[in-house]
């Protein structure tokens, strides 16, 4: 079965060569850390070979964020082990080595063996935490082959993948009898787990990571677009966060336009979600004739009647405090969503779009609470202008958000207690792969 898997990615892999070679000329992805990839070691992580150690594996930012405080608390548990983490994209890369020094983070290696080897005979883990959903065979194999016990914390399954996981439960159980603990986020997670092959008797619920995420810091740009929106008596903000291809020219700017008309110093922050669309969002701003202020060509002009284009990385969970309003992407158009959480930790009242399946438990969470706005295309203007309109009603809305994400805190401590038990029982409790 590995051998028949490791060639169909093969192929996978040279079949896409032209979409990879046309991401990399056009937007410079996936060409940092390919030696990483392909599985040579870093230097880096050469520092300290024998001090036994525990690999946590984070996709991207959201998942790195999840993740942080988890492995400060057991790096301050379990002092003994070194804690190195793994990304798969450059923004969760970058953010990483922020948090945790570059001499521990890598670059997660293609699902080969030949990649895979050369980590686990450097780093002799003696703990494998993958966060979320990512079934990887030949690693979960080999990490278990090598004496790794091996956790997936955070587990979700979500409405997109749950389907496509169950055609193929009967693989898929053999890969994951290589794990000896799924931690589900939910009730319904730990289900759709046992469901498509996880041991029952493997899987606990232990809540949401990212509910445990801290506020991020207060940041410079923050202070400065506070005291500029002060001085330029510019309001009320309205912070539209991680938005994609088709939200920011057909439905975003026509319903910030219809603000403008009854609130002319109103400031829309607009942070797209992938940086490689900065330049491309930028023309359509430009096209659609608004004042319009960059975030990297900003010399403190005033903003007042137009909008700001935070056209950078890791400055937009802080900026959603100044918001009067949040609005969270990827759900106006049937991308899922992303998360809610950041804008709910500052107290600002939110609205997303109708397709959030990626974090439908949040949200679902949150709508039963009164706590989110949830609209389809053609509401958004109306409900916008509605609650831009009211302070009473927004201030309400942001603080059912903030006391329903106080309710749900607490899935760090019990991860931790759920991993230093495995790590201190070994892999005994898991069957043979």
């Amino acid at each position: 079965m590995y051998l028949l898997y490791s060639l169909l990615l093969a192929f996978a892999l040279v079949a896409g060569l032209p979409f990879w070679f046309f991401q990399a000329i056009r937007h410079g992805k996936y060409t940092r850390g390919l030696g990483e990839r392909f599985g040579r070691v870093p230097g880096r992580l050469l520092k300290t070979p024998h001090q036994p150690t525990i690999c946590i594996h984070a996709v991207s930012v959201g998942e790195v964020l999840a993740i942080t405080k988890l492995a400060a608390q057991l790096q301050k548990d379990l002092p003994q082990y070194r804690i190195v983490v793994s990304t798969t994209t450059d923004t969760g890369q970058k953010l990483a080595r922020d948090k945790f020094g570059e001499a521990n983070v890598f670059y997660f290696p293609l699902d080969f063996a030949f990649c895979v080897r050369p980590y686990l005979k450097t780093l002799n883990p003696a703990l494998l935490v993958i966060a979320e959903t990512e079934f990887w065979p030949n690693l979960l194999r080999l990490a278990r082959q090598h004496g790794a016990s091996i956790a997936v914390v955070n587990a979700r399954i979500s409405d997109r993948s749950f389907p496509g996981y169950r055609r193929w439960r009967g693989l898929l159980a053999r890969i994951l009898q290589n794990v000896n603990l799924f931690l589900a986020q939910t009730d319904e997670d730990s289900r759709r787990l046992i469901d498509i092959g996880a041991p029952s008797s493997r899987v606990q619920v232990s809540g949401n990571l990212k509910f445990d995420v801290a506020a991020p810091a207060a940041s410079e740009i923050v202070q400065r677009l506070r005291e500029n929106f002060i001085q330029a008596k510019a309001a009320p903000i309205f912070v539209a966060g991680s938005t994609v291809d088709s939200e920011e020219e057909g439905l975003l700017l026509h319903a910030f336009r219809n603000v403008l008309n009854s609130h002319p110093a109103a400031v829309m922050v607009l942070a797209p979600r992938h940086p490689e669309r900065f330049p491309e969002v930028s023309e359509q701003l430009r096209a659609f004739g608004l004042p319009l202020w960059r975030r990297t060509s900003w010399q403190q002009e005033p903003i007042r009647g137009g909008i700001f284009l935070l056209d950078s990385i890791g400055e937009l969970g802080s900026v959603y405090s100044l918001a009067d309003v949040a609005f969270v992407g990827g759900s106006l158009v049937p991308r899922g969503g992303h998360n809610i959480i950041e804008p709910a930790q500052y107290g600002v009242p939110i609205i997303v779009g109708n397709h959030t399946d990626n974090f439908r438990d949040i949200v679902g969470l949150f709508h039963s609470r009164n706590a989110v706005k949830i609209v389809g295309p053609a509401e958004l203007p109306l409900v916008l202008l509605d609650l831009l309109s009211d302070p009473a009603e927004r201030a309400e809305l942001g603080r059912r958000a903030q006391e329903t994400l106080q309710s749900q805190m607490g899935a760090t401590q019990r991860t931790v207690a759920a991993l230093k038990n495995l790590l201190s029982s070994g892999s005994s409790s898991a069957g043979a792969p």
